[in-house]
């Protein structure tokens, strides 16, 4: 199954400290790479398509490192619109029906996330479908988690997985929000109301690469041999 997806980059990402006090945080390296080059391979395995990335924080670095690929850029001007903002207004570049939509601050370690989330998809029964982490394989995230997952597959809040920032999700209801500028849980409240967001968890690792401890934390896990 090929979706449309679309990458969040836009973010100033201040959690990083001075590493972004001149470059955007998908800009930043891990073991070589800049992170949002590490999401791109996970998506050209998969296959998805179009790929849209939104920028607004540093927007000529990122589309100058994105240039000459078959991605769409969203720019988002004069002010950031956050996730929920960022995913509509990028509608028109991604087409209509489900979208993947990804952050670029994390490493993956086992299958294919995208692989994995596209064979769990079920639209008849989902509006969302959250890939998330099981606090044990969750690398430098010290958090309770944020979704429990129930044995049909419905999510609600609370300490239990954590998300991945990676999800399949139907963008209609976001027609409905009358902001500019909102988070995609204004999203899932809804679904969460209609008891149509689903979640399931990951099999294999991930780091969280939002802080400057994650890039060493991120960098160990890519290195470790397979077991």
């Amino acid at each position: 199954m090929s979706l449309p997806l679309m990458l969040f980059a836009a973010g100033f990402g201040t959690r990083m400290g001075a590493l972004t006090a001149t470059r955007p945080k998908p800009l930043i390296e891990v073991a070589g790479r800049p992170l949002i080059d590490h999401a791109l391979d996970l998506v050209t395995a998969h296959g998805a398509g179009p790929v849209v990335v939104n920028l607004h924080y540093l927007p000529d670095q990122l589309a100058r490192h994105l240039a000459g690929r078959d991605i769409r850029l969203s720019h988002e001007t004069p002010e950031i619109l956050e996730t929920g903002g960022g995913l509509r207004a990028a509608l028109p570049l991604l087409g209509p029906g489900p979208v993947f939509t990804m952050n670029t601050d994390a490493v993956w370690r086992g299958p294919n996330p995208l692989d994995h989330l596209a064979a769990l998809w079920r639209p008849a029964e989902m509006d969302a479908l959250l890939l998330c982490i099981p606090r044990a394989q969750a690398v430098g995230h010290s958090g309770a988690g944020d979704f429990q997952i129930a044995p049909d597959g419905r999510a609600t809040r609370g300490a239990g997985s954590v998300y991945s920032g990676l999800q399949i999700v139907k963008p209609d209801l976001l027609q409905t929000i009358p902001e500019r500028a909102f988070s995609l849980n204004r999203l899932w409240d809804m679904m969460l109301a209609d008891g149509r967001l689903h979640a399931a968890d990951y099999p294999g690792q991930w780091c969280d690469v939002g802080r400057p401890e994650g890039i060493a934390l991120a960098e160990t896990l890519l290195a470790a041999p397979d077991v």
